[in-house]
């Protein structure tokens, strides 16, 4: 018996092959059986026919309900009809399991119902084209930084201090002590840059944001890069150049899945360099032409990126920011001390920032003014300005959130179709 993959099906053509997997769905048409069965790298089309198969087995393939375990025997038939160019002409047919009742029918379903059953919602085509986008992502992230010299590092999840701020931390009790769910890396990737010249950075983190909007999770991915002995405008070149090479690799490996969720590619084949630059300065330009009544140190939220982003056919990247409104670690311009050496990569159609990164502060006097002056524990930090005392220079890096760059990539109104379980505000479970 010769079992293989539904996507190896087409290497075996008149071949008598098996293939495992569970029944998506079933339609008879007289003495016919169309039996589809997934196997998690893809879909293929059983033809049962009662003249070339056991009564017994012809029979129970008239009622097998959606979702059973199969394990389908037959000769593989090209079919240029079919969506992967090949079916199965069945000759044995064993069941391992009946399913019963699966609460997720062909008719349509609320996102709530479906989020209840994340853990079956996951086995349809929509949801396996978008994990299957995921996994390209995360693979041309650790492609690229691999290719580039950058050394995978990892940071723990367990820290004892904010990094982003205050506000927004899940405390965890460790033994004697309190301790905190990472909301970043990039603290503790600093620390590998400085060490190996350049890092990066990738796993899990946490933020409490009591926030209900479509580009916000709990717990999400981030990717994150660090390098020695670069400024801003090293980090924008490399932010750039890497968007453009994961935009590529998922137009060219992920194109069946794109057109599952009938992605439209052309917004994707514009990711190209080079991406507009513009300061925060010039951003407000932008906005106040289309309305938008902000003044100098406002933050610029969903709507106000959404309008910014329709100015331009790619990424924008927006830099410079007011000092004020970034985080403790961003160094200032010298040359305009009001604003931050850093930049935000804005993705186009309305998918806000994917990249968020700059320039970090590297004089250790400086430094303990600012973890000071936003109320941070200057204890908690003592490694962190140590980073500033023995051999200190400029360094920087960024963070890209997995999960919004795939809903981007998607073509996804909500980034909690983007990761196998979501966690946000109201949601726990499964």
């Amino acid at each position: 018996m010769r079992v293989v993959t539904v996507e190896r099906t087409g290497e075996h053509e008149g071949r008598t092959v098996t293939v495992r997997g569970w029944l998506a769905a079933r339609r008879s048409s007289g003495k016919l059986h169309f039996l589809q069965v997934r196997d998690g790298t893809g879909t293929i089309q059983c033809v049962m026919s009662k003249a070339e198969v056991a009564e017994a087995a012809f029979a129970l393939a008239d009622h097998l309900p959606q979702e059973s375990s199969l394990e389908v025997t037959g000769v593989v038939r090209a079919d240029p009809r079919a969506p992967i160019g090949y079916e199965l002409g069945v000759t044995d047919l064993r069941v391992i399991h009946q399913s019963a009742d699966y609460p997720i029918t062909p008719k349509e379903h609320g996102v709530a119902f479906l989020l209840d059953h994340r853990h079956l919602w996951l086995r349809s085509s929509r949801q396996q084209a978008i994990m299957r986008v995921r996994a390209e992502v995360i693979r041309a992230c650790r492609e690229y930084f691999d290719g580039q010299g950058f050394l995978p590092f990892d940071a723990p999840i367990l820290t004892p201090a904010a990094c982003e701020g205050t506000t927004n931390l899940f405390a965890v009790p460790y033994f004697d002590e309190t301790a905190y769910l990472t909301q970043s890396g990039q603290l503790y990737g600093e620390a590998g840059a400085l060490a190996f010249g350049k890092v990066y950075v990738f796993g899990p983190t946490f933020r409490a944001e009591k926030s209900k909007t479509r580009r916000h999770l709990t717990e999400f991915w981030m990717i994150e890069p660090e390098m020695a002995f670069a400024g801003l405008d090293e980090d924008m070149d490399l932010a750039e150049d890497f968007l453009v090479h994961v935009v590529r690799r998922v137009r060219e490996q992920r194109a069946a899945e794109l057109r599952v969720l009938e992605r439209d590619p052309a917004p994707l084949a514009r990711v190209e360099k080079p991406f507009p630059r513009i300061t925060y300065a010039e951003a407000l330009d932008v906005l106040h032409g289309k309305g938008f009544a902000l003044e100098w140190g406002a933050d610029l939220g969903g709507d106000e990126e959404t309008a910014l982003s329709e100015s331009f056919d790619r990424p924008v990247m927006v830099h410079r920011y007011p000092v004020e409104s970034k985080a403790f670690y961003m160094k200032a311009d010298p040359a305009d001390p009001r604003c931050a050496l850093c930049v935000d990569v804005l993705a186009p159609e309305g998918y806000g920032e994917v990249i968020g990164g700059g320039q970090r502060e590297d004089d250790a006097t400086m430094l303990e003014d600012k973890i000071r002056s936003h109320g941070l524990p200057l204890d908690a930090f003592g490694w962190y300005l140590d980073l500033r005392r023995y051999g200190s220079v400029p360094h920087a890096g960024f963070g890209m959130g997995i999960e919004r760059c795939v809903a981007w990539l998607c073509g996804l109104h909500h980034v909690r179709e983007t990761i196998p379980f979501a966690r946000m505000l109201e949601r726990l479970r499964p």
